[in-house]
């Protein structure tokens, strides 16, 4: 599917939901929602029936031309009314006319079309659907028929899906999105969607069946229920009354029959369109009682929504509600903040919990609001960055993420502004590896790298936790990961920062632990290169001794880190040369390393070894070794990094000028054709 045919998917996915929700809407049972319905209903017809007349006047500048008849050119005070009028009646009967006429043609074109589908000749089924439609064009049937022809028309299977749910045939409706799936497995995603809207309002039509089957036996609970929301539907009382109401009324709610009524009889509509209740949450903070009010409704909600998802659905689709949730978590009342985050928490349980929040709330104001949380207690601030962490792994958050970074940076870098001391060192952690993850995608670490004060933040935390590496030991593990994903982008955000970040990690060589010592060398490996100031001191802090035990004692990871920092180093002074030899006299640590199979460590490998070359005598020494052969092999290899063929050629290089008699043996292995195929790549680098 092409970009075009994607985004004209999408549309059209938009459109078939946006009018479903209106059809339910107009369905419902709380008059206001009706009401809300019928006035967009009338305002998308409007707009339909201005795009028609803009088309039909495209359609008619597209015609040829018919000069009118001379009596149209006079004005309009010679015009008599009554003639005008006859006139238009005239044109209405003669429109409507041609109409019954084109109406007839239709039909008998559905009629053979019909006839040809049922033979199975779909080919002249649809010409005669479509000669149908050039007869009338909003002949839906005619649509519909010439859709069914086409056996991969996922389009009409969303449609048949659509209009089978609102039909309550939801084994159908399965049906028809997973006949999509066969067509196109790649619209999983959407499919995913509705299958599961399918399964929820299966699930809410047999939990209203039962409860109003509850309701209608004369069941305690369900009639105290509709009762009590009864009570609570009257205006302008006190904000007592409706907080001792609805305390009452959430003690009642234990079970699916409860929270069931609630929806059916307007529960949430009685609450958040109230006028009293709703001054109270705009004003909460300034008087107890309407702080009581507040928290009393987050408790109600907690208890309708818990485990019923067409509750969930209902509390956050409503805009309103939806923009109350995100605010309050920001709010300056303790319990308000803690009860709506006690919400969020219940809706982000299940995954269409966490759909809703992602497809509904602010995600903005609630990014910022979990992030504030690092300030409270260990369990609060870990309990937040969790719900980050889990709503961070939804491919939807992850999309809107890359869109929105620039709005969101601001509270992301505050968090690199934190004092360690004070926040949970553990949600601190949390929330640098989630930035961390998110980096990873080219975009938002574009985003990142280009914004000087979060690069700023990120070494500033770092110089913050350097004075106790024992205490931070896991805040600078992580925030080196990010720090190494930022360098991956490029250019840096300056030589500066650069030049300053690879102090930090020279510092940090010094440490005791196995993961930092890696993680520094890895940042290390991606800035050392901004600046020969830098390398020079890295030379100076020992780097080579120490990157030469990596590749003694390390892993793969801090080889390959340890191995681009030395070439680095070789490649540009003289000195780190002569220590390389000094600590491998024979060159066996890096010749072992050209027959790993990580084609980078293998390409750096070669560059140092070409680099070592220069210092007298090196080349003579290896004349007993197979180290000519094994770069002939690199050079002539068919590696997916030319970077291997190149450097291996360039070592071979360099090592038959130091030492002629290499140059003899290349020779007999008719090694120069080689080397000179590998010049191509050497050429175009």
């Amino acid at each position: 599917m092409d970009a075009d045919q994607e985004k004209d998917l999408q549309k059209f996915l938009k459109n078939v939901d946006e009018i479903s929700n209106l059809i339910q809407e107009m369905n419902s049972d709380d008059p206001v929602v009706q009401q809300k319905a019928v006035l967009e209903t009338e305002k998308r017809l409007l707009l339909m029936e201005e795009d028609q007349e803009e088309d039909e006047c495209r359609t008619t500048l597209n015609k040829t031309m018919i000069s009118p008849p001379q009596t149209a050119m006079k004005s309009a005070e010679e015009i008599n009314s009554e003639a005008f009028l006859a006139s238009v009646e005239k044109d209405a009967k003669e429109r409507a006319k041609r109409r019954r006429e084109n109406k007839v043609l239709a039909d008998a074109l559905k009629e053979k079309g019909n006839e040809a589908f049922a033979e199975g000749n779909y080919e002249t089924a649809i010409l005669r659907y479509s000669e149908g439609l050039e007869k009338l064009k909003d002949m839906k049937v005619l649509y519909t028929n010439r859709a069914q022809c086409d056996e991969k028309c996922t389009k009409a299977y969303f449609h048949m899906g659509k209009a089978n749910l609102a039909l309550k045939n939801y084994s159908v409706s399965r049906e028809c999105y997973k006949k999509i799936l066969e067509i196109n497995p790649k619209l999983q995603t959407q499919v995913k969607d509705y299958l599961n809207q399918v399964d929820l309002q299966e699930k809410a039509d047999l939990q209203e069946k039962e409860a109003h089957e509850l309701l209608d036996s004369g069941k305690n609970t369900a009639v105290t229920t509709k009762n009590l929301l009864e009570t609570l539907s009257k205006p302008d009382q006190i904000p007592l009354f409706y907080a001792g109401g609805i305390e009452i009324l959430t003690e009642m709610i234990n079970e699916c029959t409860e929270q069931t009524l609630f929806r059916t009889h307007n529960g949430f509509s009685i609450i958040s369109d109230n006028e009293v209740i709703r001054r109270c949450f705009s004003t909460a903070g300034n008087d107890a009682v309407e702080e009581m009010v507040c928290v009393s409704v987050l408790k109600l909600w907690q208890a309708v929504c818990s485990g019923n998802e067409e509750n969930q659905r209902v509390l956050v689709m409503h805009h309103d509600r939806a923009r109350l949730l995100a605010a309050l978590l920001s709010s300056k009342v303790l319990a308000i903040q803690q009860q709506s985050f006690a919400l969020l928490l219940q809706l982000a349980q299940t995954e269409s919990g966490r759909s809703l929040i992602i497809n509904h709330l602010d995600l903005t104001r609630l990014l910022e609001a979990l992030v504030s949380f690092l300030d409270f207690s260990d369990k609060e601030a870990n309990t937040a960055m969790g719900l980050f962490t889990d709503l961070a792994l939804e491919e939807r958050f992850q999309v809107w993420f890359q869109a929105n970074l620039p709005g969101v940076l601001p509270a992301l870098t505050g968090v690199l502004k934190t004092d360690p001391k004070v926040s949970s060192s553990s949600a601190l952690c949390q929330c640098i590896a989630i930035m961390g993850n998110l980096s990873a995608e080219p975009t938002a670490r574009r985003h990142m790298a280009a914004c000087e004060e979060f690069g700023d933040g990120c070494l500033s935390l770092l110089a913050r936790c350097e004075k106790d590496v024992d205490l931070f030991r896991e805040v600078i593990y992580t925030l080196l990961g990010l720090m190494m994903n930022l360098c991956l982008q490029a250019p840096f955000v300056s030589e500066v920062w650069a030049v300053e970040v690879s102090r930090r990690c020279l510092s940090l060589l010094n440490s005791q632990d196995g993961g930092i010592l890696t993680r520094a060398a890895g940042v290390l490996s991606r800035t050392l290169s901004s600046s020969l100031k830098i390398v020079e001191e890295a030379l100076r802090a020992g780097v080579v001794k120490k990157m030469m035990k990596f590749l003694k004692t390390g892993g793969e990871t801090a080889s390959r880190y340890a191995i681009k920092i030395l070439a680095i180093c070789t490649n540009s002074y003289h000195e780190a040369r002569e220590e390389v030899i000094r600590l491998d006299k024979k060159l066996s640590i890096m010749m072992k390393l050209l027959s790993s199979e990580d084609e980078v460590l293998v390409g750096n490998a070669a560059l140092c070894l070409g680099n070592c070359m220069e210092v007298p005598n090196v080349a003579s020494s290896l004349l007993k070794t197979d180290l000519l052969q094994v770069l002939l092999k690199l050079a002539g290899s068919d590696t997916q990094k030319t970077a291997v063929q190149v450097n291996a050629g360039i070592a071979l290089g360099k090592l038959c000028t130091a030492e002629p008699r290499f140059a003899a043996q290349l020779r007999k292995l008719h090694g120069l054709e080689i080397l000179n195929s590998t010049m191509k790549y050497i050429s175009d680098s």
